[in-house]
């Protein structure tokens, strides 16, 4: 937090259950503007001690390590943003938020009360997020929810009185089959199995046993469906129990039709700054998803360029950084355009008065 404060923003801790969110907010030269809001997370998926037999390394112009581009770089580009324009005598052009979670890897159960909190009023939405790895930023996401399958059995001797028990890792193997095959015909949805336990040793019959679900939803009626199909989940065998439940979701934010207004704002910017840029959907899932499903005008990958994140050749490429830079920091300088189309006139061709427009210019 002292790297922020040096460079003009107000900080404090939001406490959470897998610690504490950062929110952070720099003062613009109009702060009668909707506020533009950041978001990021400080946590990564490695656990603690991965540095011990895998630091931090510079070679051939690429730094590699646990967490280096998701996202730490992106935190430290933004960092770098605001200490530019503190360099160069200048100010955010409009009040700049951001929100740093705790917990984004496990699909921020905790922490999207503090995302949402920051986004009514906003003008904008940007995620600190690794960009494609051509560069390219990202336009829409798929949602994402964790679901815990959780089965109940009996146990009994499993050589003496197997008929005595139930076996919960029996019931959850045939559950999770079943479940493959019902989903595999819903379109719009992809399932991963991330982690099974139960049973406590081998001639016991297990009675506990449990699977976290990761869940990737292209449209809010395909995870309609799908969470409705795991929520009336039924034992397949006599005396077992199946339980669902719902660890963390994001729903799904659909690529708009017609022109991407933000979008065109920041290709404009980087064409001034002598870069190309463009954007596409991405597939995984991440805070932005919270704004963009809203309708709000939200762009993510503005993180540094790399690739490997969640693998053990993570990296970034280090002269990527000072363009990513430039391009952050014209963000914060540079007035935004109308990112909102007007509505149309009703019917009959009398305007709409400027008061009745609640899409004004931003």
């Amino acid at each position: 937090m002292a790297g922020y404060r040096a460079t003009g923003a107000e900080a404090r801790r939001v406490p959470g259950a897998a610690g504490d969110h950062l929110l952070l907010q720099w003062p613009g030269q109009d702060e009668s503007l909707p506020h533009l809001l950041f978001v990021g997370h400080h946590d990564t998926v490695w656990p603690a001690g991965t540095l011990a037999d895998w630091p931090v390394e510079e070679h051939d112009g690429v730094l590699s390590g646990p967490g280096v581009l998701d996202m730490k770089a992106g935190l430290a580009l933004l960092e770098g943003a605001f200490a530019l324009l503190g360099d160069l005598g200048l100010r955010p052009h409009r009040t700049v938020r951001v929100v740093l979670t705790a917990d984004e890897e496990v699909g921020s159960p905790d922490g999207r009360r503090v995302v949402e909190r920051q986004l009514p009023g906003a003008a904008a939405v940007l995620g600190l997020e690794p960009p494609h790895q051509d560069g390219s930023l990202k336009t829409a996401r798929r949602g994402s929810t964790r679901v815990r399958l959780t089965v109940t059995g009996h146990e009994a001797h499993a050589g003496s009185h197997p008929e005595d028990g139930t076996s919960a890792v029996d019931e959850l193997v045939d559950q999770l089959v079943a479940v493959r095959e019902e989903l595999g015909h819903q379109p719009g949805t992809e399932l991963n199995t991330g982690r099974i336990r139960g049973g406590t040793r081998a001639n016991v019959v297990a009675g506990q046993a449990e699977a976290e679900l990761g869940l990737r939803f292209a449209t809010p009626e395909a995870e309609a469906s799908t969470l409705d199909t795991l929520a009336h989940l039924t034992a397949l065998r006599p005396g077992a129990l199946v339980r669902t439940e719902v660890l963390s979701s994001r729903p799904a934010w659909v690529e708009r039709s017609g022109h991407n207004l933000l979008l065109r704002h920041l290709r404009a910017l980087a064409s001034a700054l002598g870069q190309q840029l463009d954007g596409s959907p991405a597939g995984g899932a991440g805070d932005t998803n919270l704004a963009g499903a809203r309708g709000l005008p939200t762009l993510d990958g503005l993180g540094a360029v790399g690739a490997g994140a969640h693998a053990r050749d993570e990296r970034i490429m280090l002269d990527q950084l000072a363009p990513r830079l430039a391009l952050l920091a014209g963000l914060l300088a540079v007035p935004l355009p109308r990112l909102r189309a007007r509505p149309q006139p009703p019917a009959g061709g009398t305007p709409v008065g400027p008061g009745a427009d609640p899409l004004r210019t931003i």
